[in-house]
């Protein structure tokens, strides 16, 4: 009798733990209920980094985009030493077959992207001038108006500038444009159009435009001996050497010591150093010792 009580004794003490535990239920979410909405504190988080634009005052150079015989991004202190370096050839050009120096650059710096252009690098060829009949120089192939055209290759940058002088003089297709006056930019630019050295519409609005930009009617006036007087348009000037001793330079508006420095191939200290500069400011018009 004893053990039975036991036993249920026993039997009455597991059932009663059992009734404590709480019971375990899994089931499947329901779709649609029981999500929470999180919201997440980026306050204090930092940003994925950002590509920016930059458009640059008038002070600093600018991007610009040349579209030729190749696509080109340069800035108008690039487009600005392409100036400084062949400025002499141009006028040369000018005083020797009648080529106003003012259309040479601006078609130099249009068709060759400023010197940065593939035909400009891989062929020193500073004018888009493609073979045509009777070349028998040099050539390399190039995608233009159709794929991989034949244009003509030269030896040097200056090579290229003599050529281009032959090219419109030599050709009947020209000739109109050298009865225009020397001093007529916008007539030559439009003329060259007429006459079919490009295709694009816009060829002689390109054209004029980089002449009154930089002022590059200054060097048919340098050539012609006449004195120059500067358009209130004209928004970027371009180095200025005194030709007596070549010597010095002028500063202009938004000029730096590390612009000036690349003009003339100078480390900024040395540029510095000759003219006794204790820090980097600059004033328009300051002479500076550059040789």
């Amino acid at each position: 009798m004893f053990k039975k009580i036991l036993l249920l004794l026993v039997i009455l003490t597991i059932l009663s733990c059992n009734a404590t535990k709480p019971a375990i239920v899994t089931k499947k979410p329901i779709p649609g209920k029981g999500k929470k909405t999180v919201t997440h504190n980026t306050k204090n988080k930092t940003k994925a980094p950002v590509r920016e634009t930059t458009t640059r005052t008038s002070n600093k150079s600018q991007d610009e985009v040349i579209v030729s015989s190749s696509r080109t991004t340069v800035t108008n202190d690039v487009i600005g030493d392409y100036i400084f370096q062949y400025k002499d050839i141009a006028m040369g050009n000018m005083k020797k077959y009648g080529i106003p120096a003012s259309i040479i650059l601006a078609q130099g710096i249009l068709e060759s992207g400023a010197g940065r252009g593939d035909l400009a690098k891989n062929a020193n060829n500073h004018f888009g001038i493609k073979c045509h009949t009777g070349w028998v120089g040099d050539s390399v192939k190039h995608d233009d108006d159709a794929s991989q055209e034949c244009f003509r290759k030269y030896n040097n940058p200056a090579e290229s500038f003599d050529d281009h002088a032959l090219f419109l003089t030599g050709r009947s297709r020209y000739a109109s444009l050298f009865s225009l006056s020397k001093e007529d930019y916008k007539a030559w630019a439009t003329g060259l159009r007429k006459a079919g050295y490009a295709t694009d519409p816009k060829y002689p609005e390109k054209l004029i435009s980089y002449i009154e930009r930089y002022g590059l009617d200054q060097y048919d006036n340098q050539a012609l001996g006449k004195k120059y007087i500067q358009r209130e348009e004209q928004t970027i000037k371009i180095a200025s050497v005194d030709n007596r001793n070549g010597s010095f330079y002028e500063v202009q508006k938004g000029d730096t010591l590390y612009s000036i420095s690349k003009k003339f191939n100078l480390l900024v200290d040395d540029l510095k150093n000759k003219n006794s500069l204790n820090d980097n400011t600059l004033s328009i018009g300051q002479r500076l010792i550059v040789n």
